[in-house]
């Protein structure tokens, strides 16, 4: 292993483990307040954050945010700011394990779709490992059970969505720089949640003054290392260690918010992860063939 790899294994490790604290303070935040005024500060500050990267690009701030896809890109923020705010919502009605349980199903989703809809290979290995994923998420959201309840829905239909968004992502990608994606997908969020957040401001509390500003950090500092490690390996290399982030929330959900690892959220969890490894080595399995 490369010098650089091991940096951006490590980095993606300190991403996660950004992102899970992130999530932490969103489940206290969106409790005590509005779940749309909480996305709608984060992404005040990630517009500001994707602005201040765009104007130290070599080439200018016109050229790094010239698109010729603003439409799609329309649709990927979007996507995304639907996408937080429905996990976030999740986390205050279902908890931080749950929700990542089911979350992590998102991988497996986006392989489902990168057949239809941008014309890859997905081999008979993937789908059973698709099908496996599944599996572990009916096993997670117990359907048939008593303890069933309508929010186990929302961090699904939040990996759905962010499902769409990487697949869209990756097909913009493909004829534009990435950076253009990355900017617009901050400032088009940021002008949506301020329409929907704003009616819905509430007065912030000292304490919960400082825990938001801290949230708001986070959300930068997690993003900056996700890029930082991606400059130094490959995707293929570190995604799988990004699974780590279930371990950080669920002893952040345990030890901070008193939450219960039910053994058949534990069961279904290790199904979806060990589906989610599997078809990523057939993913990499893949790339090396070609």
């Amino acid at each position: 292993m490369s010098r650089n790899r091991r940096a951006g294994i490590w980095l993606m490790i300190a991403a996660v483990a950004a992102f899970a604290a992130q999530d932490g303070f969103s489940r206290h935040l969106a409790s005590e307040y509005n779940t749309l005024m909480i996305v709608m500060v984060r992404y005040w500050v990630f517009a500001g954050f994707v602005l201040f990267l765009a104007m130290r690009r070599p080439e200018g701030l016109r050229a790094a945010v010239a698109t010729k896809r603003p439409f799609t890109h329309a649709l990927r923020g979007t996507l995304l700011v639907a996408e937080v705010c429905l996990i976030v919502w999740g986390y205050t009605l279902i908890g931080l394990i749950e929700s990542h349980a089911v979350f992590a199903v998102c991988p497996l989703l986006i392989a489902a779709m990168s057949g239809p809809l941008l014309g890859e290979k997905v081999g008979w290995q993937r789908w059973a490992a698709i099908g496996a994923g599944m599996v572990g998420v009916l096993i997670i959201l117990r359907p048939t059970s008593g303890v069933f309840s309508w929010p186990a829905l929302l961090p699904f239909a939040a990996a759905t969505m962010f499902a769409l968004y990487s697949i869209l992502t990756r097909a913009s990608a493909r004829d534009e720089p990435v950076f253009a994606g990355f900017f617009w997908a901050g400032i088009i969020g940021a002008g949506f949640m301020t329409v929907l957040g704003l009616p819905n401001w509430e007065p912030v509390a000292g304490v919960d003054l400082a825990l938001l500003a801290i949230y708001c950090a986070l959300a930068i500092l997690s993003h900056w290392l996700l890029t930082k490690c991606y400059e130094m390996a490959e995707a293929n290399v570190v995604q799988p260690y990004a699974y780590l982030q279930i371990v950080f929330v669920t002893i952040i959900g345990i030890v901070v918010y008193d939450e219960v690892l039910a053994p058949a959220v534990a069961l279904g969890t290790v199904v979806v992860v060990a589906a989610g490894l599997y078809s990523l080595l057939q993913e990499r399995g893949r790339k090396v063939a070609v």
